[in-house]
């Protein structure tokens, strides 16, 4: 996100952040609250949750490097419309939302690159409803399990059955079995909490088409 910067704004804005570390299941925000900091994850990842009623949650959205939490601030919207829940624990830069703001008046650069985000981000939102809705549960785990491959800039990461299957929206059983067929075919090792991906091509070829599509979409408009 910001690599993709001019040098001499990119070098201001991250004067103006701190380092901070996110800690795993760290909440970030929740919905109806206001935003007080933006993100940017560089080793870490965000999940953006959906609730639709209390114990039925759906990720809706992942940020990572290549994004950031708190683009709202663009349109002028202070309040968090969805929860933010860290999912990777890592470093991260943040800045006050009010600095922020000041700092998207004051670079036409940095306003086009988080203009561009939104739009990315806003097609994400849209395409993982008919996706949750349309596509099997072994063709979203393998989706998302690169989503956060590249994220993690790892093969290996932490991950539970039980925060898996409230990520994806489905029953716990389900995610058991279609973990268990992929590793039946060694594609992934999975155990005591932690997720290796063995073989990437392979979960490309089973994945549902969502995950090249949005990689196609951060291509072309990010570039």
């Amino acid at each position: 996100m910001l690599a993709g910067l001019p040098a001499v704004d990119r070098r201001r804005l991250i004067a103006r952040c701190e380092p901070v570390e996110l800690d795993f299941e760290e909440v970030l925000c929740e919905p109806g609250e206001r935003i007080r900091h933006v993100y940017f994850p560089t080793a870490s990842f965000i999940s953006l949750i959906s609730s639709v009623d209390r114990g039925s949650y759906l990720e809706v959205g992942l940020i990572g490097s290549e994004g950031m939490l708190g683009s709202s601030l663009l349109l002028g919207v202070e309040v968090a419309s969805l929860r933010a829940l860290v999912q990777g624990a890592g470093p991260a830069l943040r800045i006050d939302a009010v600095q922020f703001s000041r700092e998207i008046k004051r670079s036409p650069a940095l306003k086009a690159r988080i203009n561009s985000y939104l739009y990315v981000l806003m097609a994400q939102l849209a395409q993982m409803a008919p996706c949750a809705r349309f596509h099997v549960v072994e063709a979203r785990l393998a989706r998302w399990l690169l989503m956060t491959r590249e994220r993690a800039h790892s093969n290996e990461f932490a991950l539970t059955q039980e925060f898996l299957a409230y990520m994806l929206g489905v029953r716990r059983a389900g995610i058991t079995k279609a973990a268990s067929d992929l590793q039946k075919r060694r594609l992934i090792r999975y155990s005591r909490g932690r997720m290796q991906i063995l073989n990437s091509r392979a979960l490309e070829a089973i994945s549902c088409a969502c995950h090249a599509d949005a990689a196609r979409m951060y291509a072309r408009v990010m570039a």
